[in-house]
């Protein structure tokens, strides 16, 4: 989890990938809504060490409002989010995460499904920010639709970095196969995370 003291996890996972789970993202498959350039989705999935590149990044176009699909070549199980964002008025302050679903969540869709995650996200950071992630809910996953909105200034947001921390649950498949999708579960219930808080009881930890 990331610690008060720290702005980045820069100095947990400096030098180290064990855990970055880039290698089993299908990039290519990688895609957004509300973008002011579609492929710039694909080019915030960097590799840990380009985290800090703020060459390339994604940019709303219309609002401040961005989804991008993240999907898995493989299954796995996802600990936490890092996140790079743009800063001052084009910092996103909310994200939404929606698992397993076999295409993009789109903006009516992000409205009437509950999210597996709904993170406040922290603001002013300059550096990566690691967001945990609840075990039970993200314990087997092949896409993840990221909702972020609520920017600072309201008119628009911009993202340079996602990654993902967690670890491989299957052999791995042909990203072009068609994935069976179960059920959307009630029982997921909606949650509001901060870095720094734990809901009681109900969640579990990553490590």
């Amino acid at each position: 989890m990331a610690s008060g003291s720290d702005n980045s996890v820069s100095s947990q996972l400096a030098g180290s990938d064990l855990d970055n789970l880039y290698g089993s993202i299908d990039k290519y498959n990688v895609h957004g809504l509300n973008l002011t350039v579609p492929e710039d989705a694909q080019a915030v999935i960097k590799p840990w060490d380009e985290r800090d590149d703020t060459s390339s990044s994604a940019q709303s176009n219309v609002d401040d409002q961005v989804i991008i699909h993240v999907p898995f070549a493989q299954n796995v199980r996802v600990k936490s989010v890092l996140l790079k964002l743009g800063r001052g008025e084009t910092t996103p302050r909310r994200l939404r995460i929606y698992a397993n679903h076999s295409n993009i969540v789109d903006f009516a869709e992000a409205e009437e499904f509950t999210p597996q995650l709904n993170i406040n996200l922290l603001e002013g950071e300059v550096g990566v920010m690691e967001y945990p992630m609840r075990s039970a809910a993200f314990a087997n996953i092949h896409s993840l639709s990221l909702f972020f909105s609520d920017a600072v200034g309201g008119e628009s947001l911009q993202i340079y970095y996602i990654g993902f921390r967690g670890d491989s649950r299957s052999q791995r498949r042909d990203a072009s196969q068609k994935l069976e999708i179960p059920a959307a579960n009630a029982a997921d219930a909606s949650l509001t995370d901060r870095v720094r808080e734990k809901t009681g009881g109900q969640q579990t930890t990553a490590r």
